[in-house]
């Protein structure tokens, strides 16, 4: 228990303390912002700082920091330390980044970001890695909330696309995507988010009750116990890429550019970007826990261990029926309010990319229509056997770190520009080069060397990176 208070405070005297720090060097102003500036009645609409941090929560909180902490704390008590550390120093940087760049240009979408600070090269690459991951990150949460919904309230375990629950469910969740990217922001997203964004955190927070109240067994952090995982799973790169929202998420930076759109007053990004992924983190963190104890007393069948079925055994453990529907209810959210705004997110990128304006509801459809029948297809495909969804998701976890990494060299370049302490970003941008690239030349999914040549492969395109971060920064 004493390691998972730690992490606890880890990240309480990190959000007080760093993110003032950060926000400090970027020093927010009263400019107009873009939501004031450009107004569209559809992207690009003013909101208040408590509607824009239950929005931009729910939109990065998917189902990473349940997945990820149900998977993450497989490696032990580890995950308590790693989780909020890595959270205070790369991802609340990364998110807040994110936000106040795009803000800072005209509410300009990460790609957007990476032509101006980055070059074409990069642009060019990552356009292509961005879209690949909205559609799959789309892909993955239709696929699991549908079948957390049908498992909890129809208590069906065929969850084939045969099964007419789970094709029907699947229709619900992708028709509701389809409108949540098309329609104004304020009119679905705007309206509905803040209320669903309480449920989540109120049913967080009724876990903890079940701690308090039934006990939670969790083991402290030794170095004995540094990486307990049952396959042997190296820490470095597989913590750090299992783990990814609550610790950094490349995702997270599609979120915060839709918000910037909405953001405004500048001062209102800490809360908003930085607080928010603080957040999700104490979330990762308690799901995290309640996991650990799940597992040292075997209520979770071999089978099932470090999948999302693991929410479903936590909630009747720690909760009462009743209670125990409405926190399943919370978590089901929380796939479906990250894939539409993942759809959007996709849909304002092409439009920027393409200078098509999006005011009027035709140049939408124009987009999200060929959108809909890709992400169609993934599906279908997902669920033609249970190898191609985990195909999918170890695609997706790469894809979603590697993003994380330019949008923290854009913060680099940007910073030693204005003569401001880019270490800051720089520093775990370079870490995540490394975290990326040993991890994709030692799996199966890339190269599949052995680990130790990864490393040294790792390690060189590591440097090749700080090199010419460092000549783009001083052009």
């Amino acid at each position: 228990m004493f390691t998972f208070i730690f992490g606890i405070l880890i990240l309480v005297f990190g959000y007080i303390f760093y993110s003032k720090y950060i926000d400090n060097i970027f020093k927010p102003d009263d400019t107009e912002t873009p939501a004031y500036k450009i107004n569209d009645g559809v992207d690009f609409i003013p909101m208040s700082k408590i509607k824009n941090s239950l929005i931009h929560f729910l939109n990065i909180a998917g189902m990473g920091p349940i997945i990820g902490a149900v998977q993450g704390i497989l490696f032990g008590p580890v995950a308590f330390i790693l989780i909020p550390a890595g959270c205070i120093l790369a991802g609340g940087v990364h998110d807040y980044i994110a936000g106040m760049l795009s803000i800072r240009n005209n509410g300009a979408q990460v790609t957007g970001l990476i032509d101006k600070y980055l070059g074409k090269g990069y642009y060019r690459i990552f356009m292509a890695i961005v879209s690949v991951m909205l559609l799959l990150l789309a892909a993955v949460f239709v696929y699991t909330s549908g079948d957390l919904f049908v498992e909890r309230f129809f208590n069906i375990k065929d969850f084939t696309i045969t099964n007419p629950y789970v094709s029907g469910t699947y229709i619900v969740i992708l028709s509701y995507f389809i409108l949540a990217a098309l329609f104004p922001i304020d009119k679905i997203i705007g309206r509905f988010y803040p209320i669903l964004g309480l449920m989540l955190i109120i049913g967080t927070g009724l876990i903890i009750v079940g701690f308090i109240f039934k006990g939670v067994n969790l083991q402290n952090f030794s170095f004995s116990n540094y990486n307990l995982h049952p396959d042997k799973l190296p820490l470095i790169p597989m913590f750090f890429m299992t783990v990814s929202c609550g610790l950094l998420s490349g995702f997270h930076s599609t979120q915060a550019t839709i918000i910037s759109r909405t953001i405004s007053n500048e001062r209102h990004s800490k809360t908003v970007f930085y607080g928010m992924m603080c957040l999700e983190s104490l979330i990762a963190m308690i799901w995290a826990a309640a996991s650990m104890d799940i597992y040292s007393y075997n209520l979770a069948p071999e089978n099932i261990i470090g999948t999302v079925n693991v929410v479903n055994i936590i909630a009747n453990k720690f909760l009462p029926l009743n209670l125990a529907f409405l926190v399943t209810l919370a978590i089901i959210v929380l796939p479906i309010t990250s894939g539409d705004t993942a759809l959007r997110g996709l849909r304002i990128t092409i439009a920027d990319s393409l200078h098509l304006e999006q005011k009027k509801i035709i140049n939408r459809l124009v987009i999200i229509v060929p959108i809909t029948i890709v992400l169609f297809l993934i599906l279908f495909w997902a669920k033609s056997s249970a190898g191609s969804f985990s195909l999918i998701w170890r695609y997706f976890t790469f894809f979603n770190q590697l993003i994380a990494i330019p949008v923290l060299l854009c913060g680099t370049v940007y910073l030693y520009k204005e003569n401001k302490n880019y270490f800051i970003a720089l520093i775990p941008a370079l870490f995540y080069v490394f975290i990326t690239m040993s991890f994709i030349f030692s799996q199966k999914i890339g190269f599949n060397l052995p680990l130790k040549y990864s490393y040294l492969i790792a390690v060189i395109i590591t440097f090749i990176v700080f090199f010419i971060t460092k000549k783009l920064a001083k052009r």
